[in-house]
């Protein structure tokens, strides 16, 4: 079969003469053959497909870099890649659909913010911090108040006080937070820890807190600790690690059964104060509204890892208070092995009863 011109194979492949130059030049694709006086370009029938998935990837959004990788694969590897990369994007967008999320409940009741000594519905909670058995020291941090919950994993050098530091950042917030200035107090105190966590060399920390303002709750989580949610009987995760494995396991690459044995299943790819952080790796921010009835559970992956989800369930459903409720949880750990430091803070809500 002879060649088409770029124009008819432009219109065959969807892809415009601009574009198809442009894919030349990067040698994403190379005409079949170029006319040596005019300079034309002609295209072989068989470099339609390629063309045309090109056509498609640039449709999904991809960088022609990787879409440059992706047609030089056989097409189980492409799918793979291509499948990889979606899990990716689909990550993203939802970092930035929760924001959205965050953003508009904010402005749409700013107006109306409730004063938290009107507030139907206070915290009762606990806290506690343990080595483990294997650490020479403890780098968590736990913390809980009448408004503010949170869990530090420092890492480094001097993780402790990273971990530390992060938490004391938001312990500020613990004294009154203004429903309507909520946004803005949260990303100043967040502002606030990163940049006192970058000042301890080589050291980082994870950070998962809840923050109680008028009616809502708001969740800011990096890392790799967790939050949970129990409601009703039902045990929630409300947090998505921020893991190298968990990207792995979003991407299909890795099963969950897989990721809990993997031996890079610590590797943060979010944390404060690890470096520098690229837009898309910021904390991610949602709200929550709670009911009386609910339980929370903040805690690091010194409890996460080596207790199950089911073994959590079980004793934050057990009646058991919230003192009571931790300390079993840091024992469950040891009892595995306590192979690293681990903090929890269980939190219940109740309904505020009025005065008299």
């Amino acid at each position: 079969m002879e060649s088409l011109t770029i124009g008819a194979f432009a219109k065959a492949s969807r892809l415009s003469p601009k574009a198809l130059r442009l894919y030349d030049e990067l040698g994403l694709l190379t005409p079949a053959r170029v006319d040596p006086l005019t300079g034309y370009r002609h295209y072989a029938p068989a470099q339609l497909e390629r063309a045309r998935l090109v056509a498609w990837l640039r449709r999904l959004g991809m960088p022609l870099a990787r879409i440059r990788e992706v047609c030089a694969l056989d097409a189980p590897a492409a799918a793979r890649e291509i499948r990889a990369y979606w899990a990716r994007t689909e990550a993203a967008h939802g970092a930035r659909r929760d924001l959205a999320v965050f953003l508009v409940d904010h402005l749409s009741r700013k107006d109306s913010a409730v004063n938290d000594a009107n507030h139907p519905l206070e915290l009762r909670y606990a806290a506690l911090s343990d080595a483990g058995l294997v650490r020479p020291g403890n780098q968590d941090t736990a913390y809980a108040g009448e408004r503010l919950l949170a869990v530090a994993d420092g890492f480094g050098g001097e993780g402790a006080p990273a971990g530390a530091a992060a938490v004391d950042a938001l312990r500020e917030l613990d004294t009154g937070a203004a429903a309507g200035g909520l946004l803005d107090m949260l990303q100043d105190a967040l502002d606030r820890a990163d940049e006192t966590v970058r000042g301890f060399a080589d050291s980082g920390t994870t950070l998962t807190a809840l923050l109680r303002s008028g009616e809502r709750l708001a969740l800011v989580h990096i890392g790799d600790s967790r939050a949970y949610l129990l409601r009703e009987g039902e045990l929630f995760r409300i947090t998505h690690d921020h893991t190298m494995v968990q990207s792995m396991v979003d991407e299909g690459r890795l099963t969950e059964a897989e990721a809990a044995s993997h031996p890079q299943r610590s590797l943060l790819v979010r944390a404060l104060g690890s470096g520098t952080r690229p837009a898309g790796r910021l904390p991610d921010l949602r709200l929550h509204d709670p009911r009386p009835g609910d339980r929370y559970l903040l805690c690091t992956d010194g409890l996460s890892t080596v207790v199950p989800d089911g073994e959590l369930h079980r004793v934050l459903a057990s009646g058991a208070g919230p003192e009571a409720a931790v300390r079993t949880l840091v024992e469950l750990a040891n009892a595995a092995g306590g192979p690293d430091n681990v903090s929890c803070v269980v939190a219940d809500v109740h309904g505020r009863v009025a005065a008299a």
